[in-house]
């Protein structure tokens, strides 16, 4: 298998670059559900509060795996993040039986076990792994790739993948389709943020808008299909730092992988 340095880019949305066509395509992208799904929400489940602050939503539909495998508490959840704190989704999947990983560098030990399926871990899950011969480096050693994280733990599929980690979800979400960790998931539940190209993603506003619709694009090729999306109208409305297009600078996205037993 050769190994991929680069996502395929998407051809432009119009004859010339234009931000106001790729703005619109990826907009409409994020906005249309490829797929239905009937049950999205923990609800039906044990433990689970309306006070949640954000629908993680998740498909619990019988013809996917998910709703079997938390019937069977065969389930297991990763769950990213930045010390927020807000954790309502993880408890109420521990409180159904999932094992569930959440991954914070700013917790104080190396791991803690909260309950019976409930774990925090102080890593940060990035896109690279920190290079041990570059000092620099050293400081971040509680960083490391989610294909590494999952050799560590001896983990070969993760039933859910929860990030909410504050613009590095474009870079995450690459390295994953790269390195074909998608592949493991089940479903994806992603805050993105639009409201700047996010960590490492250069290029003038066109370029990095085709750039986020293209590594769409490449989920579904690997059979995901966006089933719900959640446009948070409670943050700034703002696109690429300008208020434009009506957009939120966060949306939350649920995705299922439908070849995934």
């Amino acid at each position: 298998q050769t190994v991929r340095w680069h996502i395929e880019l998407q051809p432009w949305a119009s004859p010339t670059p234009s931000l106001n066509y790729e703005a619109s395509r990826f907009l409409k992208y994020i906005s249309t559900s490829q797929i239905s799904c009937e049950h999205t929400n923990l609800n039906s489940l044990k433990g689970y509060s309306k006070s949640a602050k954000k629908p993680w939503s998740i498909c619990l539909d019988e013809r996917f795996s998910l709703i079997h495998r938390i019937r069977s508490k065969q389930c297991r959840l990763y769950s990213l993040g930045l010390g927020n704190d807000d954790n309502q989704f993880e408890l109420s999947m521990a409180n159904n039986g999932c094992e569930v990983h959440r991954f914070d560098p700013s917790i104080k030990s190396a791991h803690i076990q909260e309950g019976r399926h409930l774990w925090y871990h102080r890593l940060s899950i990035d896109w690279r792994d920190p290079n041990p011969a570059i000092a620099a480096h050293k400081l971040h050693s509680h960083t490391k790739k989610l294909g590494t994280v999952l050799n560590e733990f001896g983990h070969h599929k993760i039933d859910v993948l929860k990030a909410d980690v504050e613009s590095a979800e474009w870079k995450i979400l690459e390295n994953l389709i790269l390195e074909d960790v998608v592949e493991q998931i089940g479903q994806l539940v992603f805050e993105v943020h639009i409201h700047w190209p996010g960590f490492e993603v250069s290029g003038n506003d066109s370029t990095v808008v085709r750039y986020w619709y293209s590594l769409l694009r490449e989920l579904e090729l690997k059979d995901f299909r966006l089933f719900h999306t959640y446009k948070d109208l409670s943050k700034p409305q703002m696109f690429l730092k300008k208020e434009a297009f009506n957009a939120s600078s966060c949306y939350t996205l649920s995705w299922v992988n439908t070849r995934w037993k």
